[in-house]
């Protein structure tokens, strides 16, 4: 088996192993959780562990040449990345501390990058059982449940909502709502917000704090199928991937209804 499958196929492995990968998470989920922390004292458990070794033994027999890159997995300088065209990018548990607050809004992140562009992207909240997975040429889908439906952004309302973060918010990200049109905001954690940007219950996504790019590529790859636009601030343009020394983002945002004009709101207010 190879990731030469058709993008439809490789879709359905890749969700197999995130709901793979959900199971073990809520296993520790269910018992005691223990916190340990790493070099940038961000907070790690048992279950990102767990949930690694399970998704890079089952995308190891997809493809065992594709490289992955995954976030408790080995930091490979970008001397070596620079060479890759196609690989796997994870999150094992997007939203540690939303796990570990017991809250339900954490996700696993799986997303197929070929090119710099998320291609394939599957984003499973195991506590909350919902599954958003889309693929470029397939569509984008939401599953819960065991019924799957696709999904699309919406026409921006005559108020739209504001997806935030929920253990993220900083001054800058206060300074930009304040430019914005008048709007309603919920919050939520990981990469659910790109999902409900997809799913047309949120409008526009701001993230002017730090993420990492297997924060992001998989809600990405579901937002953009799905009908979204996700450009970065300051210059608003694509987001892309493995093009720096760095794994972190710049800010970015994601837009469900390009007609509606984001960019000249804001500088209007501004």
């Amino acid at each position: 088996m190879t990731t030469a499958l058709p993008l439809a196929n490789l879709l359905e492995h890749t969700r197999r192993i995130a709901l793979d990968a959900g199971a073990a998470i809520m296993q520790v989920y269910a018992s005691d959780i223990t916190v340990t922390e790493k070099a940038d004292h961000s907070p790690l458990t048992q279950a990102d562990l767990a949930a690694h070794r399970i998704i890079a033994e089952g995308l190891a027999a997809l493809d065992p040449l594709l490289p992955l890159l995954s976030e408790e997995g080995a930091q490979l300088p970008f001397a070596t990345r620079a060479g890759w065209t196609r690989y796997w990018l994870v999150d094992p548990l997007d939203g540690t501390k939303e796990f570990i607050k017991r809250n339900g809004e954490f996700t696993v992140n799986i997303a197929l990058i070929d090119h710099g562009v998320p291609v394939l992207g599957v984003v499973y909240a195991p506590a909350l059982g919902v599954t958003y997975l889309a693929a470029r040429g397939v569509g984008a889908f939401s599953e819960r449940d065991g019924a799957r439906q696709a999904i699309h952004t919406r026409a921006t309302p005559a108020q739209p909502c504001l997806v935030v973060s929920k253990s993220h918010r900083d001054a800058a990200l206060d300074a930009f709502l304040a430019h914005a049109p008048a709007h309603a905001t919920a919050s939520c954690g990981s990469s659910l917000k790109f999902c409900l940007v997809a799913e047309g219950s949120a409008d526009f996504y701001p993230r002017t704090g730090p993420t990492s790019e297997w924060d992001t590529g998989a809600g990405q790859c579901v937002a953009e199928v799905a009908g979204a636009t996700v450009l970065t601030l300051p210059d608003w343009a694509p987001l892309r991937y493995n093009g720096k020394d760095s794994l972190l983002n710049p800010g970015f945002v994601v837009i469900g209804d390009a007609a509606y004009g984001w960019r000249d709101k804001l500088a209007a207010a501004a």
